[in-house]
């Protein structure tokens, strides 16, 4: 097939700029264009020089990513994809959005957790959610945009599937203590990622009222069949990159050792990306980093009948950049794996 025309909006945020690092090794894509308000005019080597005589591209403007491409990643701030999901649709050209503005069914739920409308309804129409090893199927025909998931609520939802699907937990007891490192913010400076606010420091932040909240219920509801309400707590973690999900869940039934362990082999048998873990072994975010990995160990306290769920991904990877590039490869019809053999160091 002719490789596929990509390009990017935002190539200069922490998300793009991962993008570009993964599709440059993907034989399936030219980086056609790619974009940047605030250094436009620049080459993306000026604004990362571990880029340089790697990737020398020009930063340009929204609307010639989208005039170049035939698929077009969005790496920006919610809000402003749905006008440039519209724009390319009316060309004829496939959408990743890696915000929010197509994440949440409901746009009531974007309007109370986000402060903003749907304001291309019929967009949504033509768009899905999709983290790949749950909602593959929803990519087909006639879907030209997708909702690229938020990184805490792919670790979450993973870490959990296989419990809601089997009805075998108490859905009034989930509790969530997320870790993220301080990428998982935005290259914009915030008081809260300003290297000496977050340096030998540790705090959880937006205590139960995280924006990434409804959309972990959302995913949670749908595996369940029922609706559910978790308590999610996020922490900032003094390093660049991955998350690690704790997750504490009740049991409805008394299980055998390992029987937990056993549902998720066998759920996540065929999935490339869904490491299991042997009971024995913790999830570490530095085995899964720079990869589109997740790993999962599970722990059953016999004593509470209660399962800890631990999960970890590199957020910018299988929490961003990775898992779009995942939702590319179905798009297109390609092994969901092409251009992801991304093989985490060892320290």
């Amino acid at each position: 097939m002719n490789k596929i025309k990509v390009g990017i909006i935002g190539a200069t945020g922490y998300a793009g700029v991962e993008l570009i690092r993964i599709l440059l090794g993907h034989p399936n894509v030219e980086l056609a264009a790619i974009s940047s308000v605030s250094f436009e005019g620049k080459t993306i080597s000026e604004v990362y020089p571990n880029l340089t005589e790697i990737c020398e591209m020009v930063l340009g403007n929204e609307d010639e990513v989208i005039e170049k491409s035939d698929l077009i990643f969005a790496s920006l701030p919610h809000g402003l994809c749905e006008a440039l999901a519209l724009k390319a649709d009316q060309k004829g050209k496939k959408f990743i959005d890696l915000g929010a503005d197509f994440r949440l069914a409901k746009e009531e739920d974007y309007e109370e957790w986000y402060g903003l409308h749907y304001n291309e309804k019929e967009l949504h129409g033509k768009s899905c959610y999709c983290i790949p090893e749950l909602h593959r199927d929803r990519v087909k025909e006639g879907i030209s945009i997708i909702g690229n998931p938020g990184c805490y609520p792919t670790s979450i939802a993973l870490g959990l599937a296989p419990l809601l699907k089997s009805g075998m937990v108490d859905l009034n007891s989930i509790i969530i203590d997320s870790k993220s490192g301080v990428t998982g913010a935005g290259r914009g400076l915030t008081q809260t990622s300003h290297y000496p606010e977050c340096n030998e420091a540790f705090s959880p932040y937006k205590v139960a009222a995280h924006r990434h909240t409804p959309e972990i219920e959302q995913t949670a509801s749908e595996l369940s069949g029922q609706d559910v309400k978790v308590t999610f707590v996020p922490h900032l973690l003094p390093l660049n990159r991955g998350i690690i999900s704790t997750i504490y869940v009740t049991l409805n039934t008394q299980v055998q050792d390992n029987a937990v362990y056993y549902l998720y082999q066998k759920f996540y048998e065929k999935e490339k990306f869904v490491r299991v873990l042997k009971p024995g072994q913790t999830a570490n975010l530095k085995n899964v980093k720079y990869s589109n990995y997740c790993d999962i160990s599970l722990h059953l306290d016999k004593r509470t009948n209660r399962v800890i769920i631990v999960s970890a991904i590199d957020n910018m990877v299988k929490g961003a950049a990775g898992q779009a590039i995942q939702n590319m490869n179905l798009l297109y019809h390609l092994p969901e794996d092409t251009g992801l053999n991304l093989v985490p160091p060892a320290f």
